[in-house]
């Protein structure tokens, strides 16, 4: 299929991984692929099998995922490295890493924990990988270039997890949405309509929310969930085409992730410098995504600084009470920005006997951009005995080597 192909996610009666990946197979996704990439991530614990359902009258498309037994939960960095190492299409690498570094982040900030020490539970087990990576194949097996979707239904009442019984929409899903300015709304069902796994895949493969866009339509699917209310399909629908008019196609091309962030700024001039290295300390160790000075003078010939912060909205009264705490400013200016931001996910190479990771940003899939962290550079110098810079460049030249071994053949 042309990879001018585009998506539109129908999430109207919620989203979770076994509806995504029914709707793409029902689309016309092959199942073959799918149940080989599967397999590479988890050879012989996996089996997937789809089932012909109807929801509130509706044909659709059911998967199952039966698994082996395994681990009771699975941390970030062994699902990460699990599917580095697999066997899999750079697309479909990305898009899982993609996934399951916004269920980690997610996860973190709602339990107040590090990322990488994030303990998935329910979202780490083998059904739920197998809902990924399958989607994942699926997604590419289409060609699908660009996808957007409606408003997310939630739904409401109360659902069991791993530490109990839980408010819905969960903890979870709330962070993955308002980190990312997506829409939701309730869906007026009184039971869990989106689970985080869901809203992680909506999340990866859609850059917009909207009504269905104008399509030269060419098919579509629809997934089942498990459950069969009265009144209302539980399912979600996939529809597929090419866009119907120029703007569209041009907008489709360009891959960054539009969301929606807000900046906190203020002029200060009365504050000890000592202090501002702390002051940014704390605001991105709060989530901000970027903290920045920036010299200024001020009436009277004053030198100063502005003070700004880039952070989700979800984060504006964490930012505000440091910002108000931590500093000498009696007041805040605030205003909404657009980030556009591409995927970005991180990988280790080795230098010499030392392990540094290194931030990939991608673009379509493909690696545009490879960052290695600062402090492990510095601690591989130290270990190696070698100039910085030197250090640097090693892991700089092993990731461009891991990134083109990884690259599908033409």
């Amino acid at each position: 299929m042309s990879t001018a192909t585009s998506a539109w996610f129908d999430c109207s009666s919620g989203a979770s991984g076994d509806m995504v990946l029914g709707a793409l197979i029902d689309a016309g996704a092959p199942v073959g692929p799918i149940r080989h990439a599967v397999e590479a991530v988890a050879p012989g614990d996996i089996r997937i099998r789809t089932e012909r359902v109807t929801r509130c009258g509706l044909a659709a498309t059911k998967v199952h995922v039966d698994t082996a037994d395994g681990p009771p939960h699975r941390t970030w960095r062994s699902i990460r490295r699990t599917l580095e190492e697999a066997a899999l299409p750079g697309s479909v690498r990305e898009q899982a890493l993609s996934v399951f570094a916004r269920l980690a982040r997610a996860e973190a900030a709602v339990h107040g924990i590090a990322v990488d020490d994030v303990h998935f539970h329910e979202v780490g087990a083998l059904d739920a990988i197998g809902d990924v990576v399958g989607s994942c194949a699926a997604f590419h097996e289409l060609g699908i270039g660009a996808a957007s979707a409606t408003p997310i239904a939630l739904g409401s009442g109360t659902t069991r997890s791993a530490h109990g019984r839980i408010p819905v929409p969960v903890p979870a899903v709330l962070r993955l949405l308002a980190d990312h300015g997506a829409p939701a709304r309730s869906g007026g069902l009184p039971y869990e309509m989106c689970t985080p796994t869901g809203a992680a895949l909506v999340l990866t493969f859609c850059r917009t929310w909207n009504e269905l866009p104008p399509l030269r339509l060419s098919g579509g699917g629809t997934g089942a969930g498990t459950r069969d209310p009265e009144g209302v399909p539980n399912v979600l629908r996939v529809v597929l085409g090419v866009p119907a008019d120029p703007a569209p196609q041009e907008a489709a091309a360009d891959s960054a992730r539009t969301t929606q962030a807000a900046v906190v700024e203020c002029n200060i001039d009365d504050l000890d410098p000592r202090i501002w290295p702390h002051v940014l300390d704390r605001l991105m160790a709060a989530g901000a995504s970027d903290a920045w000075l920036t010299p200024i003078l001020m009436k009277k010939g004053r030198p100063a600084h502005t003070l700004s912060v880039l952070c989700p909205p979800a984060l504006l009264p964490d930012v505000r009470e440091i910002v108000m705490t931590e500093t000498s400013t009696i007041g805040t200016r605030e205003y909404r920005v657009e980030k556009r931001e591409l995927d970005r996910h991180f990988i280790t190479v080795p230098v010499g006997e030392a392990a540094v990771r290194v931030k990939i940003a991608t673009r379509d899939g493909c690696p545009v951009n490879a960052q290695p962290e600062y402090e492990d550079v510095a601690a591989a110098a130290e270990l190696l005995g070698v100039p910085l810079k030197t250090a640097l460049a090693r892991a700089i030249a092993a990731a461009n080597t891991d990134a083109a071994n990884r690259r599908p053949a033409p």
